[in-house]
């Protein structure tokens, strides 16, 4: 047996035997936005979802009004919270699309430099070379084309758009993560926190007095209501009266419904203070689910005052002069946009004696006030932004699917999908049946945890990258089975923030978008190093592929293929992970889900800038050698073609589509900066003795340099070219 009261956090999954104006906030399982009142006399069918066992108490939740008494169901993994968790052990089948991709462009590498080595190294001992030396050179060839400051530049760029989007309010507990939401297709979002501010608020009043059958229309907030209105000032009054929430500075506590309208009442310039100090209370009827209404008796001046408010259909039968045909047609009107209708009544009395209960009759209907959790005001933006960075957004709540229609269709989520799916729906059809429910429906009402995992499990099935919002412990299966799970960090749980991989700090859907941004920059910039990386290591391949083919000395030595690794990537590479982003990144689409990262616009970049740099390497050197410089000095002069080949390659690298012209120097200082060191430091090592010498290289004239430099030019004419082409005849997604 289990006793609880206001403020109690129920121990255990209990069936109520007796309960007393019980009130639970259940929204860590339900997602429900507003406390739910509870009936120890229901009985329910076995199978009817979470949220509508009204009978029955949680693990986890809390109580926020009332008393009652329960027997314990379950305990521990037994119970609706303990089943989450034990879900939870199960591993993620989905995983961060950059790790797919690397792991994909890895195996690409290895193969080719395999192949590539065993070619290379039995050349080289058919051409009578020692086994040392042939080992030795096929391991710094390999070790120049691998990528291996990849990581180191991946990391750093990770971290730059993570240290970016926590200024964005997204905090990142997992570094893939931030490519993962840059590249997810599809956002299943929670509504409760992060669409809507969860807090209930009055958007529809309808006005009435006594005798009077005109009803008046108010929406708050517009200039259509009037301060100085009678009837509003008389109908804010009772709501005061009848009203349990307080004020502790700039804060309201209480049942949600008590606060909006305290919150109202000072927003229309009343103050619930002086009207409570007017009055003194005499009798108290509270709020109880069962009578679905409360009523409270004031006196003022040895005259009472009874206020009443409750449930439309309760309350209009104790008023008199109304029309109540009409009355109920509106409040039927309010309820199905979505709308909590409740009524509000008064009346005057001249014995404070007679028990209230006897008194509630012959009321002054006042009016109707329709509430809701609104909409986030940038909400609304935010979702346009995801389409037209194509993608795609679905709201999947605990709450009511009137209330879910409402805000779907101020998103404009419901354009396509006119139906909201609720839980019933899906636990009644067969699997194929619901899968085809869930690709085809952007609303869902009324789930229970594990349909979450099913609808967020069936997306990623269908190839969509998905990523998750939640806040409750009901959340934290689907957080951990996306690609991405994103947890409130104003509202959440401790199990939902610790299974996610990114925190909002803020609660904001908007705030997703921006952290969209921010991984959509870092995924492009690890394209950036990866063109760079695999473009200069092709080339150096390919220029000692040439060699083998028409029979010329190795063009490179093994420790200056080593040093020229050094000397550019290993600098320029993590320059280039602080690429700012381009401005057009929420404009483009998301790259689908299938795409490596060498798709087909960075191979045929890659091919143009290995072959331009490769081939002309090699012919300068074959013009040396038959020149009649010795081998030392074409070596040499090939080295430093390389190195500025490779300096200029960076600015190519820069963006995909937009020319290097129209980026200006000063946007990445790191990049700059780390292109002229690495020139400056190939130049000393030219003339350091002892380091020269190692490297068996020599000082150049500067008009050697110059014309150097203008071929290596040739890269970036070449690459130019290819943009200014592109922009006429695009790829075809």
């Amino acid at each position: 047996m289990v006793l609880l009261e206001s403020g109690s956090k129920v121990p255990a999954d209990l069936r109520l035997i007796n309960s007393h104006s019980l009130e639970i906030d259940e929204s860590l399982l339900t997602g429900e936005s507003i406390s739910i009142g509870k009936n120890d006399d229901l009985v329910l069918d076995k199978d009817v979802v979470l949220a509508d066992r009204l009978n029955m108490a949680f693990t986890g939740s809390l109580v926020m009004k009332g008393r009652a008494e329960g027997v314990v169901t379950s305990t521990g993994l037994q119970t609706e919270l303990g089943r989450i968790a034990k879900g939870l052990e199960e591993e993620s089948p989905a995983r961060a699309p950059l790790i797919i991709r690397m792991e994909g462009l890895t195996k690409k590498i290895s193969y080719l430099l395999i192949f590539v080595s065993i070619v290379l190294a039995s050349y080289l001992l058919w051409e009578g070379q020692s086994l040392t030396n042939v080992f030795i050179f096929v391991v710094a060839l390999a070790v120049s084309a691998i990528p291996e400051g990849l990581p180191v530049a991946l990391t750093v760029a990770l971290s730059i758009a993570a240290k970016k989007m926590a200024k964005r309010h997204v905090v990142v507990r997992s570094l893939p993560a931030v490519e993962a939401l840059g590249s997810c297709t599809f956002i299943a979002t929670d509504k409760t926190g992060t669409l809507t501010i969860n807090k209930l608020t009055i958007k529809k009043i309808l006005l009435s007095e006594g005798r009077d059958s005109e009803i008046n229309e108010l929406n708050p907030g517009n200039a259509n209501i009037s301060k100085g209105d009678l009837k509003l000032k008389k109908f804010i009054v009772a709501s005061i009266l009848c009203n349990e929430a307080r004020q502790e500075g700039e804060s309201f506590y209480g049942d949600s419904v008590d606060v909006a309208f305290l919150v109202f009442s000072r927003e229309m310039e009343v103050s619930h203070e002086e009207v409570r100090n007017e009055f003194q209370l005499v009798q108290v009827i509270p709020y109880e689910p069962v009578n679905k209404y409360a009523a409270v008796l004031h006196q003022k001046n040895g005259e009472g005052f009874i206020s009443v408010k409750g449930a439309l259909e309760v309350i209009l039968p104790w008023c008199r002069s109304v029309d109540r045909s009409k009355i109920l047609r509106d409040g039927e009107r309010l309820a199905r946009s979505g709308l909590r209708v409740l009524a509000v009544a008064q009346k005057n009395v001249s014995d404070c004696i007679i028990p209230l209960q006897e008194q509630l009759h012959e009321l002054d209907f006042l009016g109707v006030v329709g509430m809701i959790d609104p909409l986030r005001p940038e909400a609304f933006d935010a979702v346009k932004l995801c389409e037209k960075a194509g993608i795609e957004v679905a709201m999947v709540t605990g709450d009511h699917p009137e209330t879910a229609l409402t805000i779907a269709n101020e998103l404009g989520l419901t354009k396509r999908f006119q139906t909201v799916v609720t839980g019933e729906d899906l636990k009644n059809v067969n699997d194929t049946s619901k899968k085809n429910l869930i690709l085809s429906s952007r609303v869902f009402a009324r789930v229970e945890p594990r349909q979450k995992l099913e609808i967020v499990n069936a997306l990623i099935q269908n190839g969509k990258f998905v990523a998750v919002t939640g806040d409750g412990a009901n959340d934290a299966p689907a957080l951990k089975a996306a690609h991405v799970g994103i947890a409130m960090g104003e509202s959440g749980t401790d199990l939902a923030k610790e299974t996610a991989e990114l925190i909002l700090t803020d609660d904001r859907f908007a705030s997703i978008v921006s952290g969209i941004e921010e991984g959509r920059i870092a995924y492009n910039n690890v394209r950036k190093v990866v063109y760079l990386s695999i473009s200069t290591g092709i080339a150096e391949i390919l220029l000692f592929i040439l060699s083998m083919i028409f029979k010329t000395p190795m063009p490179l030595t093994a420790i200056q293929l080593l040093w020229l690794n050094l000397v550019t990537n290993g600098i320029q590479d993590v320059a280039l992970a602080f690429e700012p982003g381009e401005g057009d990144e929420l404009q483009r689409p998301p790259r689908r889900p299938n795409e490596p990262i060498l798709n087909r616009s960075m191979l045929e970049r890659v091919i143009i800038s290995s072959t331009v740099m490769g081939g002309v390497c090699f012919w300068h050197f074959n013009f040396f050698i038959k020149s009649g410089l010795e081998l030392e000095s074409a070596r040499n002069l090939t080295l430093l073609l390389l190195v500025l080949f490779e300096n200029i390659m960076v600015g190519n690298c820069r963006s995909e589509v937009r020319s290097v012209f129209t980026l200006k120097p000063l946007r990445n200082p790191f990049l700059l900066i780390g292109t002229l060191g690495a020139q400056i430091l190939h130049i000393l090592a030219l003339y350091i003795p002892g380091l020269n010498d190692a490297l068996g290289i020599r000082p150049v004239s500067f008009e050697s340099w110059l014309y150097l430099l203008a071929v290596s030019l040739t890269v970036l004419l070449a690459i130019e070219t290819y943009k200014f082409w592109r922009r006429f005849y695009p790829l075809k997604s």
